[in-house]
């Protein structure tokens, strides 16, 4: 069952590439959705463009010129694309962990299962080991109150009983 989850898992990922691909063709032609990612892209550069400036340690007070309306429309659907690839690499990853950590909590329960199992038999023997002290205990007072010949119920031959008798 492992293997098949991890090919469904590999095959899920490498359909999202063209998935993610047909995502980034269709959403520069609808004009709502254009501008929508138009926005995203101007603000992804602005930041990038700043963190950019500061780790070079240039000013960052100046002003970022924006980029031209197909180049912010490539780079929106660059970034819709890798976003919806790494979406299905984390959903993957999430679904994964989840189903090993079920895997691990039913290993656990059948070993707290087995250790309940041993923990019952172990009370039992030593029950019935109390049990069998017990009556070696009461065997053993029978045999001094008795006789051992009077536990075990001998019957003496003949000629012993008849010298006792006298």
């Amino acid at each position: 069952m492992l293997p098949l989850i991890k090919l469904g898992t590999l095959a899920l990922k490498t359909m999202s590439k063209p998935i993610a691909a047909r995502l980034k063709k269709e959403a520069g032609r609808h004009p709502k959705f254009r501008n929508f990612i138009i926005n995203i892209a101007q603000a992804n550069h602005r930041i990038t463009t700043t963190m950019q400036r500061r780790i070079y340690g240039h000013a960052t007070d100046v002003e970022i010129r924006p980029l031209n309306e197909e180049k912010a429309v490539q780079n929106a659907v660059d970034l819709l694309g890798e976003f919806f690839i790494f979406s299905v690499a984390v959903a993957a990853l999430i679904f994964e962990v989840q189903r090993s950590a079920r895997s691990e909590a039913k290993k656990e329960e059948l070993r707290r299962h087995e250790m309940e199992q041993v923990r019952l038999r172990e009370e039992a023997m030593a029950r019935e080991i109390e049990e069998l002290k017990r009556k070696i205990e009461e065997l053993e007072q029978l045999a001094r109150g008795r006789g051992l010949a009077g536990v075990f119920k001998f019957k003496l031959p003949l000629t012993e009983q008849a010298t006792k008798s006298e």
